[in-house]
C-alpha cells in the first residue's frame, strides 16, 4: 500500500496538484511553457479523474496534475483514490488544502489482496499537507486492510478456527484477552443457537470473546456475524447466491477492523468484541426448517428457513453482550438480501431506537465518507415474526426482510439502551476510487469516528 508520510518529512517530492478544466493550463505552465504543451499533447484537459505527469528538465517528474471533481456535480470525497494506480514509483507531496479523506483514499485505493499472487513491488510514498495526521490515516487504512483481507480470504483458508486465530493475533498485538467457547461446550455454556447453526460442519463452531482496556472505562461492545461460509443449510442456496458466501463473515471483519482502530488509538474505553463463528453446512446433523431452538435469552425460536442463520448466532451473542449492560452496543452483519434491494450495495441500512445515537451515526458517516442510512424499527411488523408453536419465528415472510431481521435481533437486547444494528453488504461489486472491488468492512470507519467523538480526541 502507498506509504503516507507526515508534512514535516524533508524528502524531495513531486507535487500533486488538483486542477480543473479552467485552471490546469495555468498550473501546468507554472512549471514551464513546455510542460503545458506536453500536457496538452498528451490529451490532458483537466477532466475529473484525469492524470498528467509533467516531466522535469532532468528527466524526472516535475509535478502531477489531477483532475478534481469539484465541478463535476458528483463530488466524491474519495476521488483522489484514482491516483493510487496512476502514480509511478516515487515520492509525492499532496498540495496544500488536500483533505485527510484525500490522503486516506490514496492509501485505501492502493490496497491489493496479495495472499495468492506475487505482491506489487511498486514503492510509492505520499507526503500529506500540514494539518493532516499521517499516523491517523495509516492507522485507519491498515485496519480497513485487515477487514478486507479477512473478507477476501476464501473459506478453505478462513473457517471458524482461522477466524479465531485472527482475533488472537490482533489481541496479542494489543495485550487484549480472548476467551473462546467451542464445539459442544457451546451447549454447556448456553449458546444453543450458535451450536445448532454450526454443528453440521466438520469445523467446530465457536463463540470468540475479546476484551481490552481498563475495566473502569465506558463499556463498548461490538458484535460481528462470523459465518465463514453459508451454503444456506438444508434450504440450500442456488449456485449464483453461494458464490460470494466467503464474505458472510463480513460483520466479524468489520468489528475487528473497528476494534483495531480503537486499540491502536488507545481510546479510553472498555472494549469487547464478540464473534459467533460458524460454517453453515449440510450433513445429517443440520438444523431443519420447522425446528424449534432454545436460545441463550430463554426464548424459543421456530426456524422458518435455515438460510437465515446469521440472526440466530447473533441473537445468542447479543444476549451475552446485553448481560454486561454496555454503554454502547453495536452489531454488524451481512444479513439480508432485502437490504440490498432497498438501498443497494453501497448504502447499508442501520437500525436503532436511540435518537441521539442515530444522529451520531449519521453525522459520522457523512464526515468520514462511510455511508449508511437509517431504516425504521417499525414495531407493527413484529407480528410478522409470530409463531404458533414457539415464542418467535426467526423470519417474517416476504415483506420488509431487513426490518423484520432487525426487529428479531432487537428482541434479544433488553438492558442496553444505546444499541444499533448494521445490515452491511461487506463487498464492493465494482471498483470505485479508494474502494477496490472485493471485501469492504462497511461502517467500521464511521463507528471509530463515533467512539473518538464520544470518548477521546480525534486522531
Amino acid at each position: 500500500m502507498i506509504e503516507i508520510l507526515p508534512h514535516s518529512s524533508a524528502i524531495a517530492a513531486a507535487p500533486i496538484r488538483f486542477v480543473t478544466p479552467e485552471s490546469w493550463r495555468e498550473v501546468a505552465e507554472s512549471y514551464g511553457s513546455q510542460a503545458g504543451a506536453f500536457a496538452q499533447a498528451s490529451g490532458f484537459a483537466g477532466a475529473a479523474g484525469a492524470v498528467a505527469l509533467l516531466p522535469s528538465a532532468e528527466g524526472g517528474i516535475a509535478a502531477v496534475l489531477f483532475g478534481d471533481d469539484a465541478g463535476a456535480g458528483r463530488r466524491d470525497p474519495f476521488h483522489a483514490g484514482k491516483l493510487a494506480s496512476a502514480l509511478p514509483a516515487g515520492t509525492y507531496r499532496l498540495e496544500s488544502g488536500a483533505s485527510e479523506l484525500a490522503a486516506l483514499a490514496l492509501r485505501l485505493g492502493s490496497y491489493r489482496f496479495d495472499r495468492y499472487r506475487k505482491p506489487s513491488d511498486k514503492a510509492v510514498s505520499v507526503i500529506v499537507p500540514e494539518g493532516v495526521d499521517a499516523a491517523a490515516v495509516t492507522r485507519i487504512a491498515d485496519a480497513v486492510a485487515l477487514g478486507r483481507d479477512l473478507i477476501n480470504t476464501p473459506a478453505n483458508d478462513l473457517g471458524p478456527a482461522e477466524l479465531e486465530q485472527a482475533v488472537r493475533s490482533l489481541a496479542a498485538r494489543h495485550r487484549a484477552a480472548v476467551r473462546v467457547v467451542s464445539g459442544d461446550d457451546l451447549l454447556a455454556e448456553n449458546f444453543p443457537m450458535v451450536h445448532a447453526v454450526g454443528r453440521a460442519s466438520s469445523r467446530a463452531p465457536r463463540l470468540i470473546d475479546l476484551t481490552w482496556g481498563e475495566s473502569f472505562n465506558p463499556k463498548v461492545t461490538l458484535v460481528g456475524k462470523g459465518v465463514c461460509f453459508d451454503t444456506g443449510g438444508l434450504n440450500i442456496k442456488p449456485d449464483a447466491s453461494m458464490l460470494l458466501m466467503k464474505k458472510d463473515m463480513g460483520g466479524a471483519a468489520t468489528a475487528l477492523a473497528a476494534a483495531q482502530m480503537v486499540m491502536e488509538a488507545r481510546l479510553p474505553v472498555r472494549l469487547r468484541v464478540i464473534i459467533p463463528a460458524v460454517e453453515n453446512s449440510i450433513s445429517g446433523s443440520s438444523f431443519r426448517p420447522g425446528d424449534v431452538l432454545p436460545s441463550r435469552k430463554g426464548l424459543t425460536v421456530e426456524i422458518g428457513n435455515t438460510d437465515a442463520e446469521g440472526r440466530l448466532i447473533l441473537a445468542d451473542a447479543l444476549a451475552l453482550a446485553d448481560e454486561d449492560e454496555p454503554e454502547l452496543l453495536l452489531d454488524f452483519a451481512t444479513l439480508t438480501g432485502a437490504a440490498r434491494v432497498a438501498l443497494g450495495p453501497e448504502l447499508p441500512p442501520f437500525y436503532t431506537d436511540d435518537e441521539g445515537l442515530a444522529a451520531e451515526l449519521a453525522m459520522a458517516a457523512e464526515a468520514v465518507n462511510d455511508p449508511v442510512w437509517r431504516l425504521p424499527l417499525w414495531k407493527p411488523y413484529r407480528t410478522m415474526l409470530d409463531s404458533k408453536i414457539a415464542d418467535i419465528n426467526h423470519i417474517g415472510g416476504s415483506f420488509a426482510g431487513s426490518v423484520t431481521a432487525a426487529l428479531f435481533l432487537r428482541g434479544f437486547v433488553e438492558k442496553t439502551t444505546a444499541y444499533a444494528h448494521f445490515d452491511i453488504y461487506g463487498w464492493v461489486p465494482s471498483a470505485k476510487p479508494g474502494r477496490p472491488e472485493g471485501g469492504e468492512p462497511q461502517a467500521a470507519r464511521l463507528v471509530y469516528r463515533v467512539l473518538q467523538d464520544r470518548y477521546g480526541r480525534r486522531s
